[in-house]
């Protein structure tokens, strides 16, 4: 790797920019960066792989205490000095074993769907919305909003909320523009203390880096202020949850085109190409284990809902359909047409992991000609669940234990992931199930304590 990369010149840029210490990182299975720091003087070393890990000290690097440790390699595409410390300059990197690809590495499962896509003719492009929570701890331990003056019950859009979170917010903003991401816009969401930044899209390699760098640098910026930034789905019960959906589309590999405009046709008037509804039924035919990983947690499904929000709805998909600029379907295609949005997608995923199978359910899709179907148009909430039933639309999982055994069930899953990260995500995520449904909670104890 070290005749590949040179880091001479790499590591005297980055001395310019006044940075100390590289940082060789990688993902656990949360997406959750980990890594150690270099000082820069030996940068070289990182990249021949000098930074080991022990695999299993963390949440699914499946190795045993006796294995090799993994070495991270990084990419140095992915060069970012640290805004909120330039002395810092974060590397997104492979995991690798006893000098190969280490097979169960987040990123690299990633990178094998793209590998297949591009031997089919495509490049896969990716905006991931990034929806999260500003709170401060509170004397008694909980939390709370930044600003007493969130505390409206329709908060979505509120500019004053926005306005006593903007020290944070520009910081933020500020850092990721500085990145070269192109913020083109902020809000306040529809929950107390939530807000969302949109930004361009790029490549899928490079929208996962940033996503997991992003709710890093998001907490980083935070502290600063005396706050936490939370990616926790759903952290109030009668409030909306943070998503992180998926916009998608597929270019052509030589000439950039996007393949999903519908310069050609339009089968069902929605605003996208034939290959676009063929990934999208690829998508909706492998919905319910994708779930298990685009909404990873037990708190995820309490996002996955049709009502329980103070403004009405949760704008959150519970069936497996698509339609046209419609929120209620678990695929959107936007008023401008052109790309798909999977709005199942919260801000805990893995996004490495996430963006693999949702890729390669599409590609199957499209290998096999998939029909995505008649588009929904309506309100899906509005809909029973015998209504649904017999429009034959399937629901997505109601709990992460459902999910679980839908992703273990379906093929493309263990394909996608390979043996050992498949075999690893089943019995974390299993295990984490069984943990939340054998713990006592507040409601349990308020409702069943004093009943009898």
């Amino acid at each position: 790797m070290t005749n590949r990369v040179d880091t001479a010149s790499l590591q005297a840029s980055l001395a310019e920019q006044g940075v100390k210490y590289a940082m060789a990182s990688y993902v656990d299975i949360h997406g959750c960066v980990k890594g150690k720091f270099v000082p820069l003087d030996h940068l070289d070393n990182m990249f021949a792989g000098s930074e080991l890990y022990t695999g299993a000290a963390l949440d699914g690097v499946p190795q045993d205490i006796s294995d090799n440790e993994v070495a991270a390699m990084p990419d140095p595409a992915s060069a970012t000095v640290c805004p909120w410390d330039t002395r810092l300059a974060w590397f997104a990197g492979d995991l690798h074993l006893d000098g190969a690809p280490f097979e169960a590495c987040s990123r690299s499962i990633l990178k094998r769907q793209l590998d297949r896509a591009r031997a089919m003719g495509f490049t896969f492009n990716l905006g991931i919305e990034t929806e999260f929570f500003l709170f401060r701890e509170t004397e008694d331990g909980g939390f709370a909003p930044l600003s007493e003056r969130d505390s409206l019950a329709k908060p979505c859009y509120d500019p004053r909320g926005l306005i006593d979170n903007l020290p944070i917010i520009d910081e933020l903003v500020d850092a990721m523009n500085g990145l070269g991401w192109d913020v083109y816009s902020f809000d306040h969401e529809d929950a107390n203390g939530q807000f969302e930044t949109d930004f361009k899209f790029a490549d899928a390699l490079t929208m996962s880096d940033r996503f997991v760098f992003f709710r890093m640098m998001a907490n980083e910026i935070a502290r600063k202020h005396g706050a936490f930034a939370s990616f926790m789905p759903k952290p109030y019960s009668d409030k909306t949850g943070s998503g992180a959906h998926y916009n998608m589309s597929l270019a052509d590999a030589e000439t950039g085109e996007n393949l999903f405009a519908p310069d050609k046709g339009d089968p069902y008037g929605c605003g996208v190409s034939e290959l676009g509804y063929q990934f999208i039924a690829g998508v909706l035919k492998h919905a319910r284990a994708i779930s298990a990983v685009i909404a990873p947690t037990v708190n995820s499904y309490k996002r996955l809902v049709r009502q329980g929000s103070m403004s009405g709805s949760t704008w959150a998909p519970v069936f497996a359909c698509y339609g046209n600029n419609n929120r209620t379907n678990m695929i959107r295609i936007p008023g401008v047409g052109s790309r798909v949005e999977c709005r199942a997608a919260d801000i805990a995923c893995n996004p490495y992991l996430g963006a693999a199978l949702v890729l390669a359910a599409g590609l199957e899709g499209i290998e096999n000609a998939m029909d995505a179907g008649e588009p929904h148009r309506e309100n899906m909430y509005r809909y029973s669940d015998a209504e649904i039933d017999d429009m034959g639309v399937t629901m997505l999982p109601r709990t992460l234990g459902e999910a679980i055994t839908d992703f273990e069930a379906d093929p493309l899953a263990r394909a996608v992931f390979g043996d050992r990260m498949f075999d690893a995500y089943v019995d974390f995520k299993r295990s984490e199930w069984e943990s939340y449904h054998t713990a006592v909670s507040n409601w349990e104890i308020e409702r069943y304590l004093k009943l009898f």
